[in-house]
This record gives structure tokens, sequence and C-alpha cells, in this order.
């Protein structure tokens, strides 16, 4: 802070705000540079698409087309072949739902609902969102509307694009639709998935629930992930008085976008209806001890090896209580002994002092 003004709070706090709105600029300023930049992409392959240019003029078009664009616009390094075939692709994949009498450009402004949604993510994204939903619109757009909501870094995006998050959300088998208030039980169910991927865990053989436990709350940021968004840890084994009795939840989690308490139970064997009783318990136990009036009703999720599609979803109709019922996946599990091949810390150290 410059010596020449006495300094005082008042000066002090108003240098703050000027710093804070400039970095507030600058974002603005590069998302405001993304978005136009997004714009040109979208007319540039809406006109390659049109003019049906790779079949017009021969295979080797991108090729000629980026040495062109490049001469007239040196600075630019974004009109790379492959890049260009990205544009072309950016405006099949979503072109097909806009209308069309919406889609004539009669000016430069842009007042296209859909385009200026696009525009709002980076283009990076949508090159990994092009390369994996291979023409499929609908999935291409869940995955911009999530990035949206949530505000995805790349890697994350990449993360749910390769554990298949579209196939997976909201496929659990619930009862939340007749058990929760209609805003709630779609909410609740949009953030259920079918199977949760678990393959962040190392698992050998014969595993049992307590290690499956152990391996979920050592690695609790990686779960919390495959949660999703919203979910806060609360405890494991968490101990609720009902009673003369202790119970223990096996993974009790809170939801602040549901404000709800959320019950999750283990189980490493294929679904029982005894586990909808269990699990029902505990959810009511939550509503009467922890619960507030603010709050929603606690909802229960039973994350089994596997179940029947049929008993699963009678299970959950007879059910008193919002609970749901999904499936757990490990891709690869390693033999029992997996673990005592591999060279202790301190054989490695020896190794490298040798």
């Amino acid at each position: 802070m410059s010596q020449l003004i006495k300094i005082d709070e008042e000066y002090a706090e108003w240098i703050q705000s000027v710093g804070a709105r400039f970095k507030s600029m600058q974002v603005k300023a590069a998302t405001k540079v993304n978005q136009e930049m997004l714009r040109f992409y979208w007319y540039l392959g809406k006109d390659m698409v049109e003019m049906r240019a790779e079949s017009r003029w021969g295979s080797k078009f991108y090729d000629s087309l980026s040495k062109d664009l490049v001469s007239a616009m040196p600075e630019q390094k974004s009109f790379s072949p492959r890049n260009l075939r990205y544009m072309t692709q950016f405006y099949q994949m979503y072109s097909k739902i806009v209308p069309q009498a919406v889609a004539k450009l009669n000016n430069d402004e842009v007042s296209l609902q859909l385009v200026d949604k696009l525009c709002s993510i980076p283009w990076g994204h949508h090159r990994y969102i092009i390369d994996k939903c291979k023409g499929e619109t609908e999935k291409a757009l869940f995955y911009v509307r999530k990035t949206i909501e949530n505000n995805w870094s790349r890697a994350v995006l990449l993360n749910w694009l390769d554990t298949d998050l579209y196939e997976r959300q909201g496929k659990a088998i619930t009862n939340f639709d007749k058990q929760l208030p209609i805003a709630q039980g779609d909410l609740a169910n949009e953030l259920t998935k079918d199977p949760y991927n678990f393959d962040f865990l190392t698992m050998t053989e014969g595993y049992n629930e307590k290690e499956l436990k152990d391996a979920l709350t050592d690695n609790i940021v990686k779960f919390l992930l495959e949660l999703g968004n919203g979910f806060a840890f609360v405890g494991r084994e968490y101990r609720l008085e009902v009673g003369k009795t202790e119970q223990f939840v096996d993974l009790l989690f809170y939801n602040i976008r549901l404000h709800c308490y959320v019950v999750i139970e283990i189980k490493t064997e294929k679904f029982k209806p005894t586990d909808i009783g269990q699990v029902g318990t505990y959810v009511v136990a939550v509503n009467h001890i922890l619960k507030t009036e603010q709050e929603n009703p606690t909802i229960g999720l039973i994350i089994c090896k596997e179940k029947d599609e049929v008993l699963a979803q009678y299970a959950v109709e007879s059910a008193g209580e919002p609970i749901g019922i999904s499936e757990y996946e490990l891709s690869k599990v390693y033999p029992a002994d997996f673990k005592s091949s591999l060279p202790t810390i301190a054989e490695i150290e020896q190794q490298l002092k040798d």
C-alpha cells in the first residue's frame, strides 16, 4: 500500500473493492470473448454444412480451408483442420433441434436461445462432449446442462463422460414420486444413479461390507463426487439412540439441494426385502432425532451388489418411507493375495538405498 496516502480502514476497503471489480470485469470479458468465439464457430459450421463443403470440394477441403483461413487471419490459432471438423460436428449435433424458422440468420445478432446456452461453456468442453456423444443430441445436451448447472471443469466433465453419467442418472428404483412432494421427489430421483461406479476403489476378491465401507470413507472425496452435487458427509456408522437401543447408520449424508438427510446402506450381497425395513427404521429415526422443522423428510438409499428388478420394485412400493435401491459396480477386483504380493514401503526404500 502506498505510503503517500495515510492508511485507514475506509481507504483499504476501497482498494480491495476496486481490485474485486477489476477481476470481475476480467472474468466477464473472458466469458464474452468465449461466447462470441463459439457463436462464430457455430455459424462457420453452419456454412460448411449448408454448402455441403466436403462433398463439393473433396476430402482435402478442411486442409485447404485451414490454410486459407490461417493466411487471412495469421494471428488466430483455432483454424486447424481438426478444429474445423469439430465446428461442423458442433453445428450438426445441435442444429437438428433448432426450429428452422428461428435458425435463419438475417443479421449479425444471434437470437437463438440454444446457441446462447451452448456458448456459455468453453470450447474444450464441447470437444469432449462431441467425441463422447457421437451425434446423440439429447445426451450431449444433458452434459451441456450439467456443466452449466454445476460449473464443471474440463476434468470433472471428462470423469462423468467416462463413467456414463447420462445412462446412469435417475435410474435407481425408488418410491420418491409417492412418498415425497412432487418437486422434491423429482429432484431426489434426478440425484440417484444406477449403478454407482466404485472403480476408484482398490478391492480384493472376497471383500466384505466393512472393507468396502472402509474404502469408501478412505476415498470420501471421490465418493462424494460419484454421489453428485450437493452432498455433504455427516458420518460413518453414525450412532442413533432409539429407545433403549443403539442403531448405527452405515453412511449418513446431508444434501444441500434437497435440504434433507440421506441415509445410505451398503450391501455387498444381493438385495433382500428385509433391507427395506432396516433402512426405513433408520430414516424414521433420523427424522425424529436430527431433522428440524425447516428440513425436508429424510430419504434412504440402498446400494447393493445386485438386485432383482421386480423384487426391488415391489419392495419400494411396500415401503412407507422414501427409499431408493441401486447397484454398484467394480470393473476390476484384484486377487486376494494382491496386497501381500506388493513390496512394502520399507522394502522399496531399502532397494533404493542398495
